[in-house]
């Protein structure tokens, strides 16, 4: 009796040796060379958090936060995300869409009937807005060249680069690249929600998640841990800081500032459904708005001196997180390598 016992037992621990595979982290090795020979060049400058089951296994910082005061970068300096910021946009909208405080098919101008634009304001819905199919165009160019960044901080100060500017095509028509656009879905928000865009993402977004270290920290005040960014010149042929590029404060279109663990934290959220999905969005077809209906994060961000990536859901369940303070693809193109080593 007592023999067959210790053989059931013994069976039962080969049964679920069996069933539980070791975790895979002979990428690692490579990553640690790869980044560090990346370094080495100085082509890669930032944060790189990679986890498993929402998990960290591997996040290590390279490189500088403040070239000039030889600041290094930790695994939880504050970087600029770019585009990413998008995300937090879309979802806002989704909220109060959710809320029935707006409909994704009202036009701009039932909320913002001043919006100096007449057939933008008559044509435009939300949905052409978060599609990026509005004819809306982009918030860079002369204005904004010749703006000083330091008098550009609110949604208002964003709007007046563009918003008069006509339609690239008929709405609906086409599809373009819209940082203008998202600037008016910010407007939008301020509008209904009655708070400024940051204060609504803040108290609904971050604060739920615990994203304490996310914010529109503004360039010219002193903020602890941030990176500053760093562009390459080539007539200078060096890196130099982007300040004169970059606005006094980011917008719904971009260029808040995150940490690699804040970002687990918020894909973590959207995976787990600890933070839920509105539904208004499923309503929407489109790569971004998808990416969040799937909970399978795939985006990034990037201007001078700012490159940053989220995918999360990637084969074996990994979430890659790379943020940077150099030019783009630094970070795009580190994010696509440990991809490729994940899935092989």
């Amino acid at each position: 009796m007592r023999f067959f016992v210790i053989y059931i037992f013994i069976l039962a621990i080969g049964i679920f040796g069996q069933t539980t595979k070791p975790q895979k982290t002979d990428f690692i090795p490579k990553i640690e060379n790869y980044l560090a020979d990346l370094n080495q060049k100085d082509e890669f400058s930032g944060s790189v958090l990679i986890a498993k089951n929402g998990k960290p296994i591997f996040s290590k910082a390279y490189g500088f936060a403040n070239k000039e005061l030889k600041t290094p970068n930790k695994i939880d300096t504050k970087f600029n995300l770019g585009s990413i910021n998008k995300l937090f946009t879309v979802l806002s909208i989704g909220i109060l869409a959710d809320e029935g405080k707006l409909s994704l098919n009202d036009k701009i101008g039932k909320h913002l009937p001043n919006y100096p634009n007449k057939n933008a304001r008559e044509k435009v819905t939300i949905t052409h807005l978060l599609t990026m199919s509005s004819g809306i165009g982009d918030i860079f160019g002369a204005k904004y060249n010749s703006t000083p960044k330091n008098k550009i901080r609110t949604t208002n100060d964003y709007l007046k680069l563009f918003a008069s500017s006509p339609l690239a095509f008929e709405p609906g028509t086409s599809r373009q690249y819209s940082n203008g656009g998202f600037l008016v879905l910010g407007a939008i928000i301020e509008k209904v929600s009655g708070q400024t865009y940051y204060d609504f993402v803040h108290e609904r977004i971050y604060k739920p998640i615990g994203m304490k270290d996310t914010d529109w920290f503004e360039s010219d005040k002193t903020t602890p841990n941030m990176a500053e960014g760093y562009m390459f010149s080539k007539s200078q042929n060096k890196r130099i800081n982007n300040v004169t590029t970059r606005p006094a404060r980011g917008s719904s279109g971009g260029g808040g500032y995150s940490t690699a663990p804040d970002m687990l934290k918020f894909a973590n959220a959207i995976e787990s459904g600890k933070f839920p999905i509105p539904k208004a969005l499923s309503q929407i077809k489109d790569r971004m708005v998808n990416s969040l209906n799937n909970r399978a994060l795939r985006f990034g961000g990037g201007a001078p001196g700012i490159n940053a990536g989220i995918r999360s859901k990637v084969a074996g369940n990994y979430t890659i997180i790379v943020l940077s303070n150099y030019d783009p693809p630094s970070a795009s193109k580190v994010s696509r390598q440990i991809r490729n080593w994940i899935i092989k």
